[in-house]
């Protein structure tokens, strides 16, 4: 990755991606814009952003059918934009492979450190995956499937390991519930959303300082889960 990332905007209002171009670029990103789907499409393929922000709002060719069409053959991380009353349109772009979202209006601190995770996850995706993940007080050995809180063995079940570990392994990505369901328990319980709402509940009250406020495994509301090292 260059020392300057290059992130690709793609948003038909005017107004925001001027906005967008003049702050990313005061903070030392390298910034291409698109006001179609289409133009993003072939500006992504002509020079490969390190970054897309989408919105999904876009006419003729859709936010959710540029999406999909970028996974077709890369992996760059994806930040959707959504309006509050597309939640469905939201869940469906996190589907077919995009790694975040924002609620417009946003605030330009929060886009920002959406973007450093979305570039730590590329990097990770990149390299060799972290054989262990240090979080807070948290360390979890991936390869002895060992996990510590403030250097205390916790002691987890085959499937909570399983569903933190698929967590960890997506770190910063908004994983939809039937996403992780199919992952760590397998398609036949993608509908099961209360089954993973108990083990989650499980996991935050072993892992979690205060499980009520939890600073790792988030709920992304309506919409599934994220892990975090640091917020």
């Amino acid at each position: 990755m260059s020392a300057a990332p290059h992130v690709l905007v793609i948003d038909d209002e005017l107004q925001i991606l001027r906005a967008l171009r003049t702050i990313l670029t005061e903070h030392k990103f390298q910034v291409t814009t698109a006001s179609t789907g289409e133009e993003g499409l072939t500006l992504a393929a002509a020079n490969p952003p390190d970054v897309v922000i989408l919105d999904l709002g876009l006419p003729r060719l859709s936010g959710l059918e540029v999406c999909a069409r970028l996974r077709e053959w890369t992996q760059v991380p994806i930040i959707i934009l959504s309006a509050r009353d597309t939640e469905r349109e939201k869940v469906a772009a996190l589907d077919v492979g995009a790694d975040d979202y924002l609620t417009k209006p946003f605030g330009i601190d929060e886009l920002l450190a959406r973007i450093r995770v979305a570039l730590r996850h590329s990097l990770q995706a990149q390299g060799s995956r972290e054989q262990i993940v240090v979080a807070g007080n948290l360390r979890i050995d991936l390869p002895r499937h060992v996990v510590t809180r403030a250097e205390a063995e916790v002691k987890l079940t085959a499937t909570e390991f399983k569903l933190l570990a698929y967590l960890t392994a997506n770190e910063g990505r908004v994983l939809t519930h039937q996403t992780i369901l199919a992952n760590v328990w397998g398609t036949e319980y993608a509908d099961h959303i209360e089954y993973l709402r108990v083990y989650m509940r499980q996991l935050r009250k072993k892992l979690e300082e205060d499980p009520e406020r939890p600073q790792h495994l988030l709920t992304e509301s309506g919409v599934g889960y994220r892990f975090l090292a640091d917020e």
